[in-house]
């Protein structure tokens, strides 16, 4: 009998041809690209520096695709979008000390969205490892403790030999559930010295599954299937996991409405009868899941944005379904499934009974009656006509992009993704910036739809160098800055917080003129006229720019009295 663990990955002849006979001039930075091309790498991003060249001298004797930022930081957001759009984990080159420290942002949003990056740095040289005091530029006693916290594996490559195996090892744990982002770093002189290992041709890519016990799928359908009111929450784990599809036939076999949470936007389609949209900041969506008798959460931790800020106090029976084991009945006691979400909703398709309930889409109407009255009691008018305006300008299969900016905030309720994996944005670490590279990252991943993304005019000023590597890949996104001359958010908050608002207002620059000094087209726009503006600039190819002056407002928050 044969197990999956007895296969051998044998060489092709032309393999062992090349592994016999290495070309000459090989180094370490060799070693690095040939595993990421055996593991089935084809686009890595990053930002060159000193000590990691060995790297990226490599690139150009390999047929690895580079999409090169101008900022670290950035070109974290443009992995983390790649790996999101294609399930793939992204390779993500970066130099030594302040390039590497300066992607810890988004690394950490990259892991709070259990999104797949390979972080790949340059170390000093290996006489320096260990703690010592050596002067080398850009040394740190342990660069690898400052990741530590924020990825998910940390693997510190020390001779040649190691290079692949370490690849290997942090790209199989980037692709386990729950995606995330891992680090990699190897020293100068291991980058630089000539090499006599055979390339490497082939890798293992095929990461752990993490499949739901038996017996617990079995208690959780026979209290789904015996439930007088189930109800679902769908969070990121279910898009993470392509288990959309599968949701929605256990949500109709079971007739339990769906919510979905900011992070798992598209996991369940907008207009179906028992769709209760993303409606987690109110008060009525609240009272709805507290009603359940039987709550099943899937691929979320119920942390502060999904729980209402923590006001939700579930009466029912909670069964959580939840890859990430910190996030398993960390906030509230449950059945704790730990598992991937797609092995556990299939897991229950095949045990839980259908039941029916004739009054679920009736109950669903009414929530969201509820919800849309009280939003229209606000005079709310110029938010919800730019959301309105941006969905019919998106194209329904485009992914769009969200920095923490007002519109934002938003769209995180009131925007139909159209779609799973259409929707993103920087909530999972709510760190300003996102949204443009991130867009950048998704286009580079698929250049056949326009890409949207959506910042104010402070996260904007984050990544405005990045319409150079727009310009210079032609990458196709549409950049829309909603310009309210500050943090607009903060401006709020402060205000509600202190009776005025200190330290929130901006002097900006001309954001249409800037944009227009890289070459990238740029027009400012009105309420009036955005649909039409950025259906036009969708429809271009190439990135653009798109500045509407506005001060928006949210609608007022359920979780305080």
């Amino acid at each position: 009998m044969t197990h999956d663990h007895d296969l051998v990955l044998r060489p092709t002849p032309a393999q062992t041809e090349a592994a016999l006979n290495p070309p000459p001039g090989r180094n370490g930075g060799d070693l690095v690209v040939e595993t990421l091309a055996g593991l089935g790498a084809t686009t890595v991003f990053g930002l060159p520096g000193q000590h990691a060249l060995g790297m990226f001298d490599a690139l150009s004797r390999s047929d690895l695709r580079y999409i090169g930022l101008r900022v670290e930081n950035n070109a974290g957001f443009a992995a983390d979008a790649y790996g999101r759009i294609t399930g793939e984990a992204a390779p993500l080159l970066l130099s030594t000390g302040p390039g590497a420290l300066t992607s810890l942002a988004a690394l950490q949003e990259a892991a709070a969205a259990s999104a797949p990056v390979l972080a790949i740095s340059s170390q000093i040289p290996t006489r320096g490892l260990g703690g010592g005091r050596h002067g080398y530029l850009h040394e740190l006693p342990d660069q690898a403790a400052s990741f530590r916290g924020v990825v998910k594996s940390v693997h510190t490559v020390r001779t040649q030999s190691q290079i692949p195996s370490a690849l290997e090892a942090a790209w199989k744990s980037a692709l386990t559930a729950p995606h995330g982002p891992v680090w990699v770093e190897i020293p100068q002189d291991v980058l630089l010295a000539e090499t006599a290992i055979p390339v490497v041709t082939v890798g293992d890519a095929f990461p752990e599954e993490l499949p739901p016990r038996p017996e617990l799928t079995a208690v959780a359908a026979d209290l789904l299937s015996k439930a007088d009111r189930p109800a679902i929450i769908a969070g990121g784990g279910v898009v993470r996991a392509d288990a959309s599809g599968k949701l929605r036939k256990l949500a109709e076999r079971l007739d339990a409405p769906v919510v979905t949470t900011f992070g798992g936007k598209g996991a369940f389609p907008w207009t179906h009868p028992l769709s209760l949209q993303s409606w987690l900041e109110d008060r009525h969506t609240t009272d709805f899941l507290e009603d359940a008798d039987v709550l099943l959460v899937i691929g979320s931790g119920l942390g502060e944005l999904s729980s209402n800020y923590h006001t939700f106090k579930p009466r029912g029976r909670v069964i959580q379904i939840e890859a990430d084991l910190g996030k398993l009945e960390a906030n509230h006691p449950a059945l704790g499934i730990h598992a991937d979400a797609r092995l556990a909703i299939q897991a229950l398709l095949e045990t839980a009974p259908e039941r029916r309930d004739p009054t679920a889409p009736e109950r669903v109407r009414t929530v969201l009656s509820r919800v849309s009255e009280r939003i229209a009691s606000q005079e709310l008018t110029l938010e919800k006509q730019l959301l309105a305006s941006v969905r019919k300008a998106l194209p329904a299969d485009s992914p769009s992009f969200w920095d923490m900016t007002i519109l934002a905030y938003w769209a995180w309720s009131a925007f139909d993704p159209k779609g799973s994996n259409h929707m993103h944005s920087a909530q999972g670490a709510g760190g300003l910036g996102y949204g443009f590279p991130a867009a950048l990252g998704a286009a580079a991943a698929d250049p056949t739809r326009p890409v949207l993304a959506v910042s104010g005019d402070g996260g904007a000023l984050y990544s405005i160098a990045e319409l150079a590597t727009a310009k210079q890949y032609g990458l196709n996104v549409t950049w829309l800055i909603v310009d309210d001359g500050g943090y607009g958010i903060l401006r709020e908050y402060m205000t509600d917080a202190f009776g005025r608002a200190t330290v929130t207002e901006l002097n900006g620059p001309d954001h249409v003129a800037l944009a227009e000094s890289f070459g990238v087209p740029a027009l400012r726009t009105t309420p009036e006229s955005l649909e039409t503006d950025l259906a036009k600039a969708l429809a271009s190819p190439g990135p653009s720019v798109l500045v509407l002056s506005a001060v928006l407002r949210m609608f007022a928050p359920t979780h305080v009295d």
